[in-house]
């Protein structure tokens, strides 16, 4: 089982891409990835997908690219952000650092902001105070993508940020209704709106008084595969399957839920779960398993994360569990893999980046 993107996804950075003075060629070529595979195929793998947006970050020097942001935002910015909240006593607390950091960074003229209703709250955008930009003049249909992206990376930041899924109530977007409606169910796994006022995640508010679980270290190895760990990660379909793939994510550092909060979250009893699955041909053991596998692939076959780095990002307390799980789901240490002539393709690709 490979987690992948829609191609349109990929055809849209690429679009981005080329309007802003990138060849297409030159960058496909460096990741050799051929133009065939763009046209004749629906889908993409979404570790490749990771490799291609982080090439284009760094060529276009410009952390939020594909993103609503209102400007260029310069490598490293990321970080020192991340940096400035991993201490906050709470999401709501790094939330509102979040929005305080934009209004002082260079770049951008749009900021997160963080508002508190009732049992709901809701991230959403707004200009920087300095700035006299007009957000909905960024929200035009032509941005389905780029609404997309930004909604579901922000998401998946603050799934990291306190190790585990936000469930939303609803994603809102200011673009008009697409005709992927069902992807845009599987991967907010929420209700989703169209036309809306705002671009905005709408979720119950107790989760602003979640900790961080997040450190300094834990941040290092998340920083050296961005975006991989934010970007979207289902099947193009709504199968029960991609809509629990979606609901793991790729953050193993953190626990996995059981399968008996993935049904309460899906509104279903555990044995409807285990039963649709089962006629979907897999398990909730099978999908995690999988899922794990794959993403322990991906981390090795980036070079500049370390053996232990990709032990701690699978969550895993001693390196030498890692060994052997790798070796179960691969049938050859992490060492041997490192020698193989798969790693040796994708690590050339990587190191291309």
């Amino acid at each position: 089982m490979k987690a992948s993107v829609p191609m349109s996804s990929v055809r849209y950075l690429l679009k981005a891409a080329e309007a802003q003075g990138l060849d297409r060629q030159t960058v496909l070529s460096s990741l050799d990835i051929t133009h065939d595979e763009i046209i004749q195929h629906d889908t993409f793998p979404a570790y490749r997908y990771g490799m291609l947006y982080q090439k284009i970050m760094w060529l276009m020097q410009d952390e939020s690219f594909g993103m609503l942001s209102g400007g260029k935002v310069p490598n490293g910015t990321f970080r020192m952000m991340c940096l400035c909240i991993i201490h906050s006593r709470s999401l709501a607390h790094a939330l509102y650092r979040c929005s305080d950091f934009y209004e002082i960074c260079r770049g951008p003229t749009i900021k997160p902001v963080l508002i508190k209703k009732g049992r709901f709250a809701m991230v959403t955008f707004a200009p920087l105070a300095s700035s006299s930009d007009n957000i909905e003049a960024l929200a035009v249909p032509e941005s389905k993508e780029q609404l997309r992206t930004t909604l579901s990376m922000w998401h998946h930041f603050i799934c990291w940020l306190i190790g585990r899924r936000l469930s939303l109530k609803a994603a809102y977007f200011t673009s008009e209704r697409p005709d992927d409606v069902e992807y845009y169910k599987t991967l907010f796994q929420s209700e989703v709106r169209f036309n809306q006022h705002a671009n905005a995640l709408v979720f119950p508010a107790s989760y602003l008084d979640m900790p961080i679980v997040q450190t300094e270290d834990s941040l290092r190895g998340f920083l050296k595969t961005a975006p991989y760990q934010l970007l979207v990660m289902v099947e193009n379909d709504n199968s029960l399957k991609s809509q629990v793939m979606a609901m793991l994510g790729k953050d193993f550092s953190r626990e996995m839920p059981s399968a008996e909060e993935v049904a309460s979250a899906l509104n279903m009893s555990v044995s409807t779960l285990r039963r649709r699955l089962n006629e979907e041909k897999t398990s909730y053991q099978l999908i995690k398993d999988d899922c794990r596998k794959e993403a322990a692939i991906t981390y090795m076959n980036a070079p500049q994360l370390s053996i232990n780095d990709i032990a701690a990002l699978m969550g895993f307390d001693e390196p030498s569990a890692f060994f052997r799980s790798f070796k179960k789901w691969t049938g050859m240490t992490p060492g041997e893999y490192r020698k193989s002539e798969e790693y040796l393709k994708f690590g050339k690709a990587m190191r291309r980046t």
